[in-house]
Protein backbone atom coordinates (compact mmCIF):
# COMPACT_ATOMS: atom_id res chain seq x y z
CA UNK A 1 0.00 0.00 0.00
CA UNK A 2 2.67 2.42 1.13
CA UNK A 3 4.51 1.17 -2.60
CA UNK A 4 0.91 2.53 -3.85
CA UNK A 5 0.93 5.64 -2.78
CA UNK A 6 4.26 6.94 -3.63
CA UNK A 7 3.62 6.18 -6.96
CA UNK A 8 0.54 7.85 -7.13
CA UNK A 9 2.55 10.82 -5.40
CA UNK A 10 5.28 10.86 -7.96
CA UNK A 11 2.44 10.65 -10.64
CA UNK A 12 1.35 13.84 -9.58
CA UNK A 13 4.31 15.68 -8.98
CA UNK A 14 4.98 15.22 -12.53
CA UNK A 15 5.77 18.43 -14.37
CA UNK A 16 2.40 19.75 -16.19
CA UNK A 17 3.24 21.51 -19.01
CA UNK A 18 0.98 23.69 -21.27
CA UNK A 19 3.49 23.94 -24.86
CA UNK A 20 2.71 27.36 -26.25
CA UNK A 21 3.05 28.33 -29.85
CA UNK A 22 4.21 31.03 -31.52
CA UNK A 23 5.26 32.48 -34.75
CA UNK A 24 7.54 35.55 -35.98
CA UNK A 25 6.29 38.74 -35.11
CA UNK A 26 4.02 37.82 -32.70
CA UNK A 27 4.27 38.86 -28.55
CA UNK A 28 4.79 36.80 -25.13
CA UNK A 29 3.24 39.07 -22.95
CA UNK A 30 0.01 38.48 -23.60
CA UNK A 31 -3.20 37.34 -21.18
CA UNK A 32 -3.63 33.38 -21.86
CA UNK A 33 0.14 32.58 -21.03
CA UNK A 34 -0.45 34.97 -18.06
CA UNK A 35 -3.83 33.11 -16.98
CA UNK A 36 -1.85 29.54 -17.80
CA UNK A 37 0.80 30.53 -15.61
CA UNK A 38 -1.38 31.31 -12.99
CA UNK A 39 -2.82 28.22 -12.75
CA UNK A 40 0.41 26.27 -11.91
CA UNK A 41 1.29 25.28 -15.15
CA UNK A 42 4.68 24.72 -16.37
CA UNK A 43 5.10 27.09 -19.67
CA UNK A 44 7.22 26.30 -22.71
CA UNK A 45 7.16 28.92 -25.38
CA UNK A 46 8.51 27.44 -29.03
CA UNK A 47 8.26 29.68 -32.81
CA UNK A 48 9.00 27.00 -35.24
CA UNK A 49 9.50 30.17 -37.92
CA UNK A 50 12.69 30.89 -35.75
CA UNK A 51 14.40 27.58 -36.29
CA UNK A 52 12.80 26.11 -32.90
CA UNK A 53 11.68 22.37 -33.48
CA UNK A 54 7.90 21.70 -32.10
CA UNK A 55 8.69 19.12 -29.07
CA UNK A 56 7.85 15.57 -29.19
CA UNK A 57 4.30 14.89 -27.58
CA UNK A 58 5.12 13.42 -24.17
CA UNK A 59 3.30 12.29 -21.16
CA UNK A 60 3.87 15.69 -19.36
CA UNK A 61 2.20 18.28 -22.40
CA UNK A 62 -1.01 18.34 -21.14
CA UNK A 63 -1.90 20.77 -23.63
CA UNK A 64 -1.21 22.91 -26.44
CA UNK A 65 -2.08 26.79 -27.02
CA UNK A 66 -0.89 27.84 -30.92
CA UNK A 67 -0.98 31.85 -31.37
CA UNK A 68 -1.84 34.14 -33.98
CA UNK A 69 0.63 35.68 -36.31
CA UNK A 70 0.99 38.04 -39.19
CA UNK A 71 1.91 34.86 -41.87
CA UNK A 72 -1.16 33.09 -43.76
CA UNK A 73 -1.38 29.35 -43.90
CA UNK A 74 -1.65 29.73 -47.61
CA UNK A 75 1.59 30.59 -47.70
CA UNK A 76 2.83 27.38 -49.29
CA UNK A 77 6.72 28.88 -49.06
CA UNK A 78 6.42 28.49 -45.30
CA UNK A 79 8.21 25.17 -44.18
CA UNK A 80 7.40 25.87 -40.94
CA UNK A 81 3.78 26.04 -41.17
CA UNK A 82 3.18 22.36 -43.10
CA UNK A 83 5.12 21.34 -40.28
CA UNK A 84 3.22 22.96 -37.35
CA UNK A 85 0.29 21.64 -39.56
CA UNK A 86 1.08 17.97 -38.78
CA UNK A 87 1.91 18.58 -35.38
CA UNK A 88 -0.89 19.73 -34.86
CA UNK A 89 -2.43 16.36 -36.42
CA UNK A 90 0.06 14.11 -34.11
CA UNK A 91 -1.52 16.00 -31.71
CA UNK A 92 -5.25 15.49 -31.97
CA UNK A 93 -4.36 12.12 -32.35
CA UNK A 94 -3.84 12.22 -27.98
CA UNK A 95 -7.02 13.84 -27.59
CA UNK A 96 -5.24 16.51 -24.94
CA UNK A 97 -6.48 20.11 -24.90
CA UNK A 98 -5.85 21.94 -28.18
CA UNK A 99 -6.59 25.58 -28.54
CA UNK A 100 -6.17 27.50 -32.01
CA UNK A 101 -6.32 31.21 -31.91
CA UNK A 102 -6.82 33.34 -35.00
CA UNK A 103 -3.77 31.52 -37.16
CA UNK A 104 -4.00 28.85 -34.66
CA UNK A 105 -7.47 28.09 -35.87
CA UNK A 106 -7.04 28.30 -39.30
CA UNK A 107 -3.79 25.93 -38.92
CA UNK A 108 -6.13 23.53 -37.16
CA UNK A 109 -9.26 24.10 -39.71
CA UNK A 110 -6.56 23.17 -42.07
CA UNK A 111 -5.19 19.90 -40.62
CA UNK A 112 -8.84 18.65 -40.06
CA UNK A 113 -9.18 19.37 -44.10
CA UNK A 114 -10.90 22.53 -44.04
CA UNK A 115 -9.90 25.67 -46.01
CA UNK A 116 -8.83 28.83 -44.56
CA UNK A 117 -10.01 31.80 -47.34
CA UNK A 118 -10.45 35.61 -47.90
CA UNK A 119 -13.20 37.94 -47.29
CA UNK A 120 -14.99 37.49 -50.86
CA UNK A 121 -15.21 41.50 -50.59
CA UNK A 122 -11.96 42.26 -49.43
CA UNK A 123 -12.90 42.90 -45.91
CA UNK A 124 -10.92 42.72 -42.94
CA UNK A 125 -11.76 42.45 -39.42
CA UNK A 126 -9.55 44.46 -37.45
CA UNK A 127 -10.76 45.93 -34.13
CA UNK A 128 -13.98 44.61 -31.41
CA UNK A 129 -17.00 43.03 -33.01
CA UNK A 130 -19.64 41.13 -31.61
CA UNK A 131 -19.86 37.34 -31.91
CA UNK A 132 -22.94 35.17 -30.73
CA UNK A 133 -23.50 31.79 -29.19
CA UNK A 134 -24.57 29.16 -31.82
CA UNK A 135 -27.10 26.52 -30.53
CA UNK A 136 -24.73 24.32 -29.73
CA UNK A 137 -22.15 26.35 -27.88
CA UNK A 138 -23.09 25.22 -24.43
CA UNK A 139 -20.40 25.91 -21.81
CA UNK A 140 -18.46 27.68 -24.46
CA UNK A 141 -20.00 31.19 -24.86
CA UNK A 142 -23.41 32.01 -23.32
CA UNK A 143 -24.19 35.06 -24.48
CA UNK A 144 -23.55 37.83 -27.38
CA UNK A 145 -19.48 38.91 -26.81
CA UNK A 146 -17.20 41.75 -28.54
CA UNK A 147 -13.85 39.90 -29.40
CA UNK A 148 -10.81 41.79 -30.84
CA UNK A 149 -9.68 40.74 -34.51
CA UNK A 150 -6.85 41.45 -36.56
CA UNK A 151 -6.84 39.01 -39.69
CA UNK A 152 -8.15 39.31 -43.48
CA UNK A 153 -9.04 35.36 -43.75
CA UNK A 154 -11.48 33.13 -42.09
CA UNK A 155 -11.88 29.47 -41.47
CA UNK A 156 -14.47 27.11 -42.68
CA UNK A 157 -15.88 24.24 -40.54
CA UNK A 158 -14.62 20.61 -40.97
CA UNK A 159 -16.74 17.98 -41.39
CA UNK A 160 -17.00 16.89 -37.75
CA UNK A 161 -16.18 20.26 -36.11
CA UNK A 162 -19.22 22.09 -34.51
CA UNK A 163 -19.67 25.65 -34.79
CA UNK A 164 -19.79 27.49 -31.96
CA UNK A 165 -19.95 30.91 -32.80
CA UNK A 166 -21.06 33.56 -35.47
CA UNK A 167 -20.15 37.06 -36.48
CA UNK A 168 -21.31 39.19 -39.61
CA UNK A 169 -18.60 39.56 -41.88
CA UNK A 170 -16.61 36.53 -41.03
CA UNK A 171 -19.26 33.81 -40.29
CA UNK A 172 -17.36 31.04 -38.18
CA UNK A 173 -15.96 32.53 -35.46
CA UNK A 174 -15.29 29.47 -33.37
CA UNK A 175 -15.83 25.94 -33.34
CA UNK A 176 -15.04 22.48 -31.41
CA UNK A 177 -13.13 19.25 -32.62
CA UNK A 178 -14.02 16.44 -30.63
CA UNK A 179 -14.07 17.27 -26.66
CA UNK A 180 -10.81 19.44 -26.29
CA UNK A 181 -9.85 20.93 -29.50
CA UNK A 182 -10.68 24.17 -29.99
CA UNK A 183 -9.93 27.14 -32.60
CA UNK A 184 -11.28 30.51 -32.85
CA UNK A 185 -10.81 33.43 -35.17
CA UNK A 186 -10.43 36.32 -32.79
CA UNK A 187 -7.67 37.24 -30.16
CA UNK A 188 -9.27 37.25 -26.33
CA UNK A 189 -5.09 36.85 -25.16
CA UNK A 190 -4.52 40.32 -26.91
CA UNK A 191 -4.60 43.33 -23.92
CA UNK A 192 -4.83 47.13 -25.26
CA UNK A 193 -1.60 47.18 -24.25
CA UNK A 194 -0.58 44.56 -26.77
CA UNK A 195 -2.94 46.00 -29.34
CA UNK A 196 -1.28 49.55 -29.19
CA UNK A 197 1.83 47.81 -30.39
CA UNK A 198 0.48 45.95 -33.35
CA UNK A 199 -1.13 49.64 -34.49
CA UNK A 200 2.63 51.26 -33.69
CA UNK A 201 3.87 47.74 -35.79
CA UNK A 202 1.38 47.56 -38.58
CA UNK A 203 -0.66 50.82 -38.82
CA UNK A 204 -1.37 50.68 -42.11
CA UNK A 205 -3.44 48.02 -41.67
CA UNK A 206 -6.05 50.08 -40.54
CA UNK A 207 -6.79 51.41 -44.18
CA UNK A 208 -8.48 48.10 -45.21
CA UNK A 209 -12.21 48.24 -45.53
CA UNK A 210 -13.84 46.60 -42.63
CA UNK A 211 -10.95 47.47 -40.21
CA UNK A 212 -11.76 50.28 -37.24
CA UNK A 213 -9.57 52.98 -36.31
CA UNK A 214 -7.16 53.44 -33.56
CA UNK A 215 -9.32 55.71 -31.78
CA UNK A 216 -12.06 53.64 -31.98
CA UNK A 217 -10.31 50.38 -30.71
CA UNK A 218 -8.77 52.56 -27.78
CA UNK A 219 -12.27 53.27 -27.05
CA UNK A 220 -13.84 49.93 -27.68
CA UNK A 221 -10.71 48.06 -25.54
CA UNK A 222 -12.38 50.68 -22.48
CA UNK A 223 -15.30 48.47 -22.80
CA UNK A 224 -14.62 45.68 -24.41
CA UNK A 225 -11.60 44.32 -22.47
CA UNK A 226 -12.49 44.18 -19.53
CA UNK A 227 -15.38 40.82 -20.06
CA UNK A 228 -13.54 39.85 -22.74
CA UNK A 229 -10.46 38.57 -20.13
CA UNK A 230 -12.84 37.45 -17.69
CA UNK A 231 -14.98 34.81 -20.59
CA UNK A 232 -11.09 33.75 -21.49
CA UNK A 233 -10.59 32.81 -17.59
CA UNK A 234 -13.95 31.08 -17.66
CA UNK A 235 -13.01 29.17 -20.73
CA UNK A 236 -9.63 27.97 -19.58
CA UNK A 237 -11.04 26.84 -16.51
CA UNK A 238 -13.57 24.55 -18.65
CA UNK A 239 -10.44 23.63 -21.32
CA UNK A 240 -7.85 23.09 -19.22
CA UNK A 241 -8.93 23.51 -15.55
CA UNK A 242 -5.57 23.32 -12.99
CA UNK A 243 -2.61 20.91 -12.56
CA UNK A 244 -3.60 18.63 -10.01
CA UNK A 245 -2.65 19.04 -6.12
CA UNK A 246 -1.08 16.75 -3.89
Amino acid sequence: MLEANKKDRASKDKPRTVILVNHPGSQKDDRASRLLAERGFNIQWVCPGDGEPLPEITEDLVGAVVYGGPQSVNDTNLDYLRDEVAWIESWLKTERPFFGICLGGQLLAQALGARVIPHPEGLHEIGYRLIEPTNGSDRFLDRPLNVYHWHNEGFEIASGAELLAVGSDFPNQAYRYGSTAYGIQFHPEVTPEVFLRWIDEAGHMLEHPGAHSAEQQIQDGGDHDGPLGEWLDDFLDHWIGYPEKT
